[in-house]
């Protein structure tokens, strides 16, 4: 994008720092966790993608917290600690979801560097995942308090930036 819009979400990979800015003014804040792999857009890199992004989807909308998503759809479970301990190695999705999509053609969009077709999100995470420090599969995870209220905050098609 050459101008940056009034009111879009800004993820900082260095500093695993979230912030909806409105209108100059930061709105909300939050520590997150990227991909562990650092940044990148190679489809099956478990990299978190740089630039340009849009909240294609929000998926999960008054589901009670540490709901559990697989594929984008509620599985019936609740995480807690002794779900972990029959799945120690799943990747848990809870809570909300914010699917984002590239809009830079060639950089985060189509072919192998799509993000949406990457299934990257923001979403919710276990309490007792690490926050400010890269540890994700590629997706921007969140304390559960922390993406229901930006869930609640945010619009469909709001833009997303991503930068080192």
């Amino acid at each position: 994008m050459d101008d940056e819009p009034q009111r879009y979400i800004e993820i900082d990979l260095t500093r695993q720092h979230l912030i909806l800015w409105d209108g100059g003014r930061s709105r909300f804040e939050a520590r997150v966790s990227t991909g562990r792999n650092g940044p990148g857009e190679r489809l099956d890199s478990e990299c978190t993608p740089r630039g340009w992004h849009r909240v294609h989807s929000k998926i999960g909308a008054g589901s009670p917290a540490n709901t559990v998503f697989v594929g984008r759809r509620p599985t019936g479970e609740t995480y807690d600690p002794a779900l972990r301990r029959q799945a120690p190695e799943r990747d848990w999705i809870l809570t909300r979801i914010l699917w984002l999509s590239g809009t830079e053609p060639g950089r985060n969009r189509d072919g192998e560097v799509d993000t949406l077709k990457r299934y990257i999100y923001i979403h919710g995470s276990p309490d007792d995942v690490p926050m400010g420090v890269p540890d994700s599969r590629g997706c921007v995870r969140m304390r559960n308090a922390d993406i229901v209220r930006l869930f609640d905050l945010v619009e469909e098609g709001i833009p997303v930036v991503i930068r080192e």
